[in-house]
Parts: C-alpha cells; structure tokens; sequence
C-alpha cells in the first residue's frame, strides 16, 4: 500500500483512517465536477437527476429525501437546472402548494452520458484495485457510513 503523498497534520494523526476518508472525498469529489463541468452540469445535481431520470415526475420534498440534502441546496439547484432547461417545477393538481419536478427532453438526454461519466469516475477510482479489494471497499464503506450515521446527533438537538 502506497503512503500518501501530503503529510498528515500532527492533530489529524490519532485518527489516519478519518484523514484518508477526507483525502479520498475530496479527491473524488474535485475530479467528479471537472468531469460534470465539461456536461455543464453542477456538482450535486446529477444526483438530483439521477433520482428523476429513475423516476420522472416526484415533488420537490421526496428529491429532498432521496438525496439527503437541505431543503436550500435542493431549491437552489433545481431553480439552476431549471434555468439550464433540464427540468421544468410546476404546482401539483392535488395541492398547488407542492411542487412537481419532472425532466425535460434536455434532462431525459443526461441519462446516458451521465452513466459514461459514473463509469468513468469509477474505473478511474478503481484502476489499482483487483474486484475483490473493489467489493470489499463497498461494503467497509457502507459499514462506515452505517456506523455514522447510527451516532448522528439528531438536527434538532445540534442547533
């Protein structure tokens, strides 16, 4: 296993494995919206588009669910993509207050070249790994986020 390049901060030392986390996510996160840039589209928001491309038509409250954002960052980059013309917002038939989001031909079109971006940021993210390290990733990952998630601080309590 290769050391990394920068140095770990003294402070940072007692806890290497969180250090590696923030240097992977970080790393991950600057390549995935370079690659997003050249689609013209924002980091975050081929998330949103993901969710509506696997299920067109949903209010703008289950998005919020389904990608675990705030309510500000979802408002904002829908208006984003709204403007950019990949989804149209509009009032619900049941309850004008509730709005519907649903795909333009434009957002329909993101389907397949936002999978060749995802594959790419994968095979790029994977390159040194054999399956079996890959797979084991996944699932230490999955664990991890599981274990954070389960000692969370409820919102409430944190403000």
């Amino acid at each position: 296993m290769s050391t990394p390049i920068s140095r770990i901060p003294t402070t940072a030392g007692t806890g290497p494995m969180s250090y590696a986390i923030f240097q992977l996510a970080r790393a991950h996160r600057a390549y995935a919206a370079a690659m997003l840039r050249e689609m013209d589209v924002h980091l975050g928001q081929e998330l949103l588009l993901m969710q509506l491309l696997d299920r067109d038509g949903q209010t703008q409250s289950e998005l919020l669910e389904s990608v675990g954002l705030d309510h500000s960052t979802v408002s904002k980059s829908l208006r984003r993509m709204q403007e950019a013309g990949l989804l149209i917002r509009e009032p619900a038939a049941h309850d004008r207050r509730v709005l519907m989001v649903h795909l333009t031909d434009k957002g329909r079109g993101m389907r397949e070249p936002l999978a060749a971006m995802w594959r790419a940021l994968e095979e790029t993210s994977a390159r040194d790994l054999s399956a079996q390290q890959a797979e084991s990733f996944v699932r230490t990952a999955h664990a991890m986020a599981d274990a954070i998630s389960s000692h969370a601080v409820p919102r409430e309590e944190s403000e």
